[in-house]
């Protein structure tokens, strides 16, 4: 699955890990993340996020 990072602290979702803490169960797709989810590091919209490649 293809993973997103944020353009302004660099904090990476990973779709195999999710984000527990902020209610993203593990093996949640970037599209079906809550689209009112904001970056558990700084804070941002989702929309501050772009493609990762490793």
């Amino acid at each position: 699955m293809q993973k997103w990072i944020c353009t302004v602290c660099g904090y990476v979702y990973e779709p195999e890990l999710g984000d527990e803490d902020n209610g993203v169960a593990p093996g949640t797709a970037w599209e079906d993340v809550p689209e009112d989810w904001v970056c558990p590091v700084c804070g941002v919209p989702k929309d501050m996020f772009e493609p990762y490649d490793e």
